[in-house]
Parts: C-alpha cells; sequence; structure tokens
C-alpha cells in the first residue's frame, strides 16, 4: 500500500503507530551501543587495575629479592613468586625479555603464542613504539574475547628489564543476562505504550478525519447546475472552521456566479443560434428572390412554353424551400436534448442495424464479441452511429483514395463499450482537432458543422464521451466510450 495515497485517518494512525515503533527500536539499539561501550570501559578499567596491583606486587618481590635485578635473573627471581601472585590476582601472567622472548610465566602453556612461546610481533612493535610504554592487544581464542596488557618491568632506576603480560578475558556472561533482563522490562513497557498509542491513534484519527469527512462530501456534492448546501458540522478545530467558513462563502459567491454565468450563457447561445440561423435562411432565400424577380421580368401569358417555364420555376421555388426546412429541422434537432429513454442494448446488435442503411461497398464491421450490453436511448445511439459514418464518407470523398476503407468495430474496456469508426479519408489538421466537436464548424462546402456537435451532446448526456486520433491526409479514428451500466 502506498503510504501517501492512502486516507488521511489511515496516515494518522499509521504514523503515531511506527513513530512509538520507532522509538522504542531506537532507544533499544542506544542501550545496547551504550551496554557494549560501558562493557569495554568495564574491562579496561578492571584490567588496568589488576595491571597496577601486579606491577605493585612485583616491584614489592623486586626490592626484596636477594639476585641481582637483571633480566636474565628474572625467572630465578620469579621462580616461586610468580604463582603467589597468580592465586592472589586471580590472574595469568607472563614475563617476557625486551626482545619478546618468554622468560616464565604463570603456567606451563600459555593462551597465546603457546607454540612459539614469544611475544608477538605486532604486540613488540607496539610497547616499542607506544609513548605511555604500555600497549593492549586485542585478540579472539576458542571464541572467546580477550585483552593483554603490555607493560614494562623496571629496576629500581627505571631501567627496563623485562615486559609485563597480562592476558585477561571478557566474561560477558553476567552483564549480557543483565541486559536482556533489561531490554525484556523495556520491551514490556513499550508493548504497553504500543497498545496505548494504537487506542489514541484510533481515537484522534477517528475524531479528526469525521470533521474532513463531512466537510469532503459536501464539497465533493458541490455542483454549478444546482442548488448546493452549506457545511453545518460543529468543528473544534481552528483550522478545520476556517475551512468550513471558506466553502460556506464560497458557496454564497458559486450561485452568485452561476446565475450570472447561466444568463450570460443563454443570452450569448441565442444570439449566435439566431445570428447562424439567419445566416443560414439568407442562403436560399437569395435564390428565391432572384427566381422571382426572374419570372416576374419575363412572365408572357401568350409564351406557348408558359407552362414549362412555371413548372421550372414552381421547382427552383420548393427546392429552396425544402433547404430551409431541412436548416430548421437539423436546429430543432439540436437544440433538443437526447430524451432519457435508456433500454438496455447490444451495442454490436445496434451498430450492425446502422451501417445497414450505408450501401458503400467500402464499410467494414468487425466485433470479437456477439454481445456489449449497456443501457442507451436506440434512437441516439443509431444516431451516433450514423453521424460518425457521414463524416467519414464525407472525408472519403474529399480525398478519393485509391482503396476507400471505413472501419467500425465494437468491444468492451474497462467496463466500458467502445465504438470506433476508422477511416482512410483526407483528416484533420492539427488546428482543426478542437473545433470539430463545437457547433456550427464545418471544413465541408455544404452542411451546418452540428453532426459532431450532436454526437458530443448525446454523449455527455449519457456519461460517455468521444475522442479522436487524426493525421492530415493520413484518415481520422473517432472513439466513442459508454459506460456499461
Amino acid at each position: 500500500m502506498n503510504f501517501y495515497k492512502a486516507s488521511l485517518r489511515t496516515r494518522i494512525f499509521l504514523s503515531m503507530i511506527f513513530l512509538v515503533i520507532g522509538a522504542s527500536i531506537l532507544i533499544a539499539m542506544v542501550t545496547i551501543f551504550q551496554y557494549r561501550e560501558e562493557t569495554k570501559d568495564y574491562h579496561r578499567e578492571r584490567l588496568l587495575r589488576k595491571e597496577t596491583a601486579i606491577r605493585e606486587n612485583i616491584d614489592y618481590v623486586l626490592k626484596n629479592t636477594t639476585y641481582p635485578v637483571k633480566t636474565d635473573r628474572i625467572p630465578l627471581i620469579f621462580k616461586n613468586k610468580i604463582y603467589e601472585i597468580k592465586d592472589i590476582h586471580k590472574l595469568e601472567l607472563f614475563l617476557y625479555d625486551l626482545d619478546g622472548n618468554l622468560l616464565i610465566s604463570s603456567k606451563a602453556s600459555f593462551v597465546k603464542d603457546s607454540i612459539r612461546g614469544n611475544m608477538s610481533a605486532h604486540a613488540l612493535k607496539g610497547i616499542k613504539n607506544s609513548v605511555e610504554k604500555h600497549f593492549i592487544e586485542k585478540y579472539k581464542e576458542n571464541n572467546f574475547n580477550y585483552q593483554s596488557s603490555f607493560s614494562y618491568i623496571t629496576d629500581d632506576k627505571f631501567k627496563p628489564i623485562a615486559i609485563l603480560n597480562l592476558p585477561y578475558l571478557e566474561d560477558d556472561e553476567f552483564l549480557n543476562k543483565e541486559l536482556k533482563e533489561y531490554l525484556v522490562r523495556l520491551g514490556g513497557a513499550y508493548l504497553l505504550m504500543l497498545l496505548f498509542a494504537i487506542i489514541l491513534a484510533y481515537f484522534l484519527s477517528k475524531n479528526i478525519t469525521q470533521s474532513l469527512n463531512d466537510i469532503s462530501e459536501k464539497i465533493t456534492e458541490t455542483r454549478l447546475d444546482k442548488r448546493n448546501k452549506k457545511i453545518l458540522t460543529d468543528v473544534s478545530s481552528q483550522e478545520l472552521a476556517t475551512l468550513v467558513n471558506a466553502y460556506n462563502g464560497m458557496i454564497d459567491e458559486l450561485e452568485s456566479s452561476a446565475a450570472q454565468l447561466a444568463t450570460n450563457e443563454r443570452e450569448a447561445a441565442w444570439r449566435e443560434m439566431a445570428k447562424q440561423v439567419a445566416h443560414e435562411i439568407k442562403n436560399p432565400l437569395t435564390p428565391m428572390r432572384l427566381t422571382v424577380q426572374s419570372f416576374e421580368r419575363k412572365f408572357d401569358p401568350n409564351d406557348p412554353n408558359i407552362h414549362k417555364k412555371l413548372n421550372e420555376y414552381s421547382t427552383s421555388l420548393i427546392q429552396q424551400i425544402d433547404t430551409m426546412s431541412s436548416i430548421a429541422s437539423a436546429f430543432s434537432t439540436y437544440a433538443q436534448m437526447p430524451a432519457q429513454q435508456d433500454e438496455t442494448l447490444n451495442v454490436v446488435k445496434i451498430t450492425k442495424l446502422a451501417l445497414d442503411i450505408f450501401t458503400e461497398s467500402y464499410i467494414y464491421f468487425t466485433s470479437e464479441q456477439d454481445e456489449v450490453i449497456t443501457k442507451f436511448d436506440r434512437t441516439q445511439l443509431i444516431r451516433v452511429i450514423t453521424n460518425l459514418i457521414k463524416n467519414s464518407i464525407q472525408s472519403i470523398r474529399e480525398k478519393q483514395p485509391e482503396n476507400p476503407k471505413i472501419e467500425v468495430t465494437v468491444f468492451e474496456e474497462n467496463n466500458l463499450a467502445v465504438i470506433t469508426v476508422s477511416d482512410n479519408g483526407i483528416g484533420i489538421s492539427e488546428e482543426n482537432k478542437t473545433k470539430v466537436f463545437e457547433p456550427k464548424f464545418t471544413t465541408k462546402t455544404s452542411g451546418m458543422g452540428l453532426g459532431l456537435a450532436m454526437v458530443k451532446k448525446i454523449m455527455e448526456a449519457y456519461e460517455g464521451d468521444i475522442t479522436l486520433i487524426s493525421y492530415e491526409g493520413n484518415g481520422t479514428t473517432f472513439k466513442v466510450r459508454i459506460p456499461i451500466k
């Protein structure tokens, strides 16, 4: 699930849960890190304390020995004392000469370098290069972690005579047990906190989003073509109250603007319609006037062809009258909204029926399905198809291609009944694509440009749509999509 596409209530709820879980994980990580650091400090300090105590014991032995305090005498001086020191401090110890060779140890086989019996080159180099003349080496052996301390043993004149090595085992069993117990207690506390956060997040998100849902429903119902209701929901949040007041103010302005806009649109539509009707009617009136004037000027009762001329005169007038009648019918049909006489239709069958009135042999119909059922007005659907076919026929006649072709296809897609009408006619230019569905727009020498405008109007009335793909000179494809109800 995409977090940013989820509802506000879900995001608030998940955010609080993630915050508590994230905080608990972060604190657990910080606790473990702090524990490890403290454990390191504890082991280091403990080793240094033991080293200090053992060095004091060694210095005491050196001060009270009867042997000369020299490197080669170290094994004799500590022959028995080294075991006493080990027993007192509970720690193994090793004494090396200044070149790293083993002099004496508290056990026969020591932990590190048990085969060579000498200091590692790394440790020897480390103590020699150390400013403090002290070096600690860390290593792991038999799955146990060790710290090995190296420091110089000096005589009474502070001259180094040997190197003291103390291998220290980092025993974390007790500390790990304490850490686990602490994390269990911490986990229990955070589990209770998480439960509390879930309950709090649920009621908080519900309280916040309830008012937003009420506002959202009102905004969704807002329409330009109806009277909208104001939001009367009581809100405690100042931000939501500001939003509600802004919406209510917008509703007042919208009603005023919608009324004014509707008035202006009606007036503009009637002016445009009157202008178009007047223009279309004038076209046949002019030849009618000329015909009457010509007949009046040339009328001769004694002319033997008077009956023939009168018949021609009458025929011309009747043709112009029929033209005016078709103009009036076209405007009447366009001005009339499609009647919402819905019936369950098989789009495949109705499309075939609409194509039967055309005699052109280059019209082809295909459908992979026998039935695509939806609710639509039969007459209006036939009108849509016939207008698109007539438009394609006109486009082909203008181009006159060698192999004229109109393909009509019906199929179902995404719960939509789809009808496509494709032709290889003259096509539509880029500048005209946005105008083809406008009333009175036409590129033909005849016609009033209402066919495609009527198709678009019908589709909008039935919550469908019509789109086109066209390239000038390469034909056009119209795509009609009708919701399947």
